[in-house]
């Protein structure tokens, strides 16, 4: 039987942990943690005391704010993340976070999950950027995770545990919800040029810009693969969190987002060929045929996904408080990274 969903974190407490967990939990205190990281949740530490319990658990609940709770909904954001931990993790060849507990309900709104806390592994703040290193490892886990499931994207969206990047509800829903977006940052933000003149025209290039990332073999996709979901345990071993927008489309989609937003741009202009080319070399080494690595298509997927990934800002920032300093540097920071990819990538041209 599943156990009452929580409908906030005031019905956290140490039998409901224990219940979810299997643990002796006799006592349990939560603190909110991870303000101005995530904005598509609300993640709290529960310090655990109790006989064979681990010092803490992280439990994950819907956003504090109802926007984005709307648009996490909408796009069943909840939903895909519970399913990755409860069905796929299992299988992924990098490291997660172990899941204790997940559930969601049928509105796909409420939902809940238990996870391993991986407090006091090394983390990289997105605002700073990623070093070359980190982003090779980060490449290489990529890899990883797109080789395992190489040719396999449409039967993961057909199971429900993903969404095909080219599902109606992506032009059904973001184009509205960029435009509020939009509204919001050009209103209390100064943005580059190329952003002021690719915008307006976003919404409209919506549905033609994801069609174009199904094509060819289907993958996982991450989704959201930046610096802040990302980890380095005791020997730089990557760790891989926040599985809400796992998708079904091109790998080279989360390639994309990670060099082209979670690198400064100076460095990504050195090190973004050499980024593309080691990814390619890791899905041949991970067992991808040769043949089914179509350099010069993968290159065409990459721009279009950096000209896509202009919505993530946007759209992110309608449930940001934008007076944050964290929250406001790291939305400038995506946009002046983003100004870079338009101009040396020519993604103007595809819009």
């Amino acid at each position: 039987m599943a156990l009452r969903l929580p409908s906030s974190a005031a019905e956290i407490d140490a039998p409901w942990l224990a219940d979810a967990t299997g643990l002796r939990v006799d006592r349990a205190e939560l603190e909110r943690i991870g303000v101005g990281v995530g904005v598509a949740s609300a993640l709290y530490r529960a310090r655990l005391e109790g006989e064979g319990c681990p010092p803490s658990v992280v439990v994950k609940l819907p956003a504090l704010d109802e926007a984005a709770v709307f648009t996490s909904t909408v796009l069943k954001m909840y939903l895909r993340e519970v399913r990755f931990f409860t069905t796929l993790r299992h299988m992924c060849p990098v490291r997660t976070p172990r899941c204790w507990y997940g559930d969601v309900d049928g509105s796909g709104a409420g939902f809940v999950l238990v996870l391993e806390d991986l407090d006091g592994m090394r983390v990289v703040d997105q605002n700073v950027g990623m070093t070359a290193d980190d982003a090779g490892r980060a490449v290489d886990g990529l890899a990883l995770m797109h080789a395992k499931w190489w040719g396999e994207g449409d039967g993961l969206s057909a199971a429900g545990t993903t969404i095909s990047l080219g599902d109606p509800i992506y032009p059904a829903i973001l184009p509205s919800v960029f435009r509020e977006g939009w509204d919001k940052v050009t209103g209390e933000m100064t943005l580059p040029a190329s952003i002021l003149a690719i915008g307006p025209r976003f919404p409209d290039a919506v549905a033609p810009l994801l069609a174009s990332l199904t094509e060819g073999p289907q993958t996982l996709a991450h989704g959201d693969y930046r610096a802040d979901n990302l980890m380095f345990a005791p020997g730089d071993e990557l760790v891989v969190l926040d599985f809400q927008l796992i998708g079904s489309g091109t790998g080279a989609y989360d390639l994309a987002y990670l060099v082209t937003q979670s690198l400064e741009a100076d460095l990504a202009s050195r090190v973004e060929r050499d980024l593309f080319a080691r990814w390619i070399d890791g899905l041949r080494a991970a067992g991808v045929p040769r043949d089914a690595v179509d350099d010069r298509a993968l290159w065409r997927h990459y721009r279009t996904a950096a000209l896509f990934c202009l919505a993530y800002p946007v759209v992110a920032s309608r449930g940001m408080d934008l007076a944050d300093p964290r929250q406001r540097a790291l939305v400038g920071n995506m946009n002046t990274r983003f100004d870079r990819a338009v101009t040396e990538l020519g993604l103007a041209d595809l819009i």
